[in-house]
């Protein structure tokens, strides 16, 4: 009879291993791999391993000599299998890939997993597992704009520097006006949230006009200045600024990022910026309002009271947008810039680069 290989434990490892092989929450498989360790270092051959444990002998020979030649750590892993033969060439999944990047199909934008199947002729479970491996996602479409303003580079710096260095004795303000706020109510009453089922609202509403919300943030606090008016011309943005003036210090040099809408630069608007020489204008570059931090407000105050709100009136909306607002600058916090300039227009050149290639093609 062939006699298998001693195992030897010492006393630290066989304590261990049978406080191992005591325990309820490892996987069985992995237990019953200890046992046949404890077993074979009580001197046991594999059969007798086999029989009082009901497996084959096979099975004990291959996880002895497992530990023998790699130790515990061995006995914790699965060696590598080589798994079935692949049904799907490696020539079909870059055909796969490639009709994916490159092309559409004829009577659609995008592709979809069963186009895709019918076309290369494999199933629309396969065509989703080389997506999923190849990090594909055609059903999805993000936006983009890249400005074209020839001092993109001077206002960038100049606005993330006022994020990241602050002058001092000074606020930093991103002002901005969020218009044509709708006041929407509901053609019928929805249900409520309970268990098992999401609250319901009806796709038809009433429109019962707008409100413009006027936005000063400050940087440093996260506090915000604000009004509603009925429109956003040149007279109510001065009306706002006026009401920046009265509501902060006026030993403080104001410093406000604002973007390029036209009454932002009015004639009226210039001429009363030269006479309160405290107030200092920082226009973002053209189509990138994301430089502003206010609009990171505007979103949470869109996703959170005034999407799925119900308003009967322009009262209503404008009550509501004010009581989210007093109840921010309660508790306030503010929203944290961490992207330097350098790596924000290394990006976009990189994205220029690519849209003037394609354009070329």
């Amino acid at each position: 009879m062939r006699i298998a290989p001693p195992v030897a434990l010492d006393t630290e490892q066989r304590s261990r291993l049978e406080a191992i092989v005591r325990s309820r929450k490892l996987p069985a498989r992995l237990v019953e791999r200890w046992r046949i360790v404890l077993l074979a270092a009580a001197g046991k051959q594999n059969r007798q391993i086999a029989t009082e444990l009901k497996i084959t002998p096979e099975k004990a020979a291959r996880w002895r000599n497992r530990y023998l030649k790699l130790g515990l750590a061995g006995l914790e892993k699965d060696a590598p299998r080589a798994g079935c033969k692949p049904k799907i060439s490696a020539k079909q999944v870059r055909e796969v890939i490639r009709k994916t990047t490159q092309q559409t199909p004829p009577n659609a934008t995008h592709w979809s997993t069963r186009s895709m199947a019918a076309v290369m002729g494999i199933s629309a479970a396969s065509v989703r597992r080389i997506w999923q491996a190849h990090g594909l996602k055609p059903h999805r479409n993000r936006t983009f704009k890249l400005s074209n303003d020839p001092q993109f580079a001077e206002k960038l710096d100049d606005i993330v520097g006022l994020y990241l260095n602050p002058p001092e004795h000074a606020l930093v303000l991103c002002v901005d006006e969020k218009s044509q706020i709708q006041a929407l109510d509901r053609t019928q009453p929805g249900l409520p949230l309970k268990k098992g089922r999401a609250r319901t609202m009806t796709h038809d509403y009433k429109r019962h006009g707008t409100t413009t919300l006027f936005a000063a943030l400050n940087t440093l606090d996260g506090k915000l200045i604000s009004t509603c008016m009925d429109k956003h011309c040149h007279q109510e943005w001065l009306r706002f600024l006026r009401q920046i003036d009265r509501e902060t210090p006026p030993e403080k040099q104001l410093h406000l990022i604002v973007d390029n809408y036209a009454t932002h630069k009015h004639a009226k608007v210039k001429r009363w910026l030269a006479r309160h020489k405290r107030f200092h204008i920082h226009f973002t570059p053209t189509s990138s309002s994301w430089l502003n931090m206010v609009e990171r407000f505007f979103r949470d105050l869109t996703d959170k009271r005034i999407r799925r709100g119900v308003f009967r009136g322009i009262d209503e909306l404008v009550s509501a947008i004010n009581a989210y607002i007093a109840g921010h600058n309660d508790t306030p916090k503010p929203y944290i810039w961490t992207a330097k300039a350098s790596d924000i227009l290394e990006k976009v050149k990189r994205g220029r680069a690519a849209l003037h290639k394609l354009q070329s093609v």
